[in-house]
């Protein structure tokens, strides 16, 4: 499996985050022309460096067949890639800590950045809509995908989460959202679900469980769409779980 190519787009701006003391390199795609004018659903899509190209593309593209509405999309990043010392994806995707990982568990601290900060700087540049907001990850970020999803009233009323890591500290996850089920039966929202068929066994397993938990204890008000992609393994998944999640989400 090869990790994916780096995003090639020129960032649009650097954002200083204070809550978690971190300068994020952002990525936008919005819409052109007429369209330009009407406010738009705002996609954040997590890993920015690496996955904003495809999920703009599969966004321009499905637009264009008229299959979801035009819509922006932001890649949150770095500005180096995965291991180097200033991509923080270990601490700000993790919502509890590992000691495999000295610096995780910070994605409180990076949801409280995406929503109290940049949000509103997002909506100063930008026409979006106030409702309908989609969050979008792959791997370890749709770790954080599904943290930002399950809380008890979610910013992002929408998540696309492909070939998420659930196993992270023994599924912690899965704990995180039996215990929300507990206090609160109903959750108002759409989540979709994406895994290569040829990805690892962990994931697909781990992903059964979240889909089995689910229907067991479905939260009402919650639409949820689960997809196995033929063929396709970690890395090769990605733009076609992003256009996918985007139709169902948004189309």
């Amino acid at each position: 499996m090869k990790p994916p190519p780096i995003t090639r787009t020129k960032a649009a701006f650097v954002s200083h985050s204070r809550e978690t003391g971190t300068s994020y390199t952002i990525y936008v795609d919005a819409p052109h022309g007429s369209a330009a004018k009407t406010p738009s659903h705002a996609v954040l899509a997590m890993d920015g460096d690496y996955f904003f190209d495809a999920a703009a593309k599969a966004s321009r593209e499905l637009a264009a067949d008229g299959r979801i509405p035009p819509t922006t999309v932001i890649g949150v990043g770095y500005g180096s890639g995965f291991g180097h010392p200033g991509n923080f994806r270990g601490r700000d995707y993790t919502p509890t800590a590992s000691p495999d990982e000295p610096t995780s568990g910070g994605a409180d601290s990076f949801l409280k950045y995406l929503t109290h900060s940049l949000w509103p700087e997002l909506t100063e540049r930008y026409s979006l809509l106030p409702k309908g907001r989609v969050i979008a990850g792959h791997s370890l970020g749709s770790l954080l995908v599904l943290h930002a999803l399950f809380q008890p009233k979610p910013f992002f009323d929408l998540a696309l989460a492909s070939a998420p890591s659930i196993w992270w500290d023994n599924r912690s996850i899965l704990k995180g959202i039996a215990r929300l089920r507990d206090r609160h039966a109903s959750l108002e929202g759409g989540l979709y679900l994406g895994v290569g068929e040829n990805d690892s066994p962990s994931m697909s397993t781990d992903l059964g469980l979240l889909e089995k938990q689910l229907k067991d204890r479905p939260f009402k008000g919650l639409h949820v769409v689960s997809e196995v992609f033929p063929g396709r393994d970690h890395y090769d998944v990605m733009p076609h779980t992003m256009a996918a999640g985007l139709a169902s989400l948004l189309g």
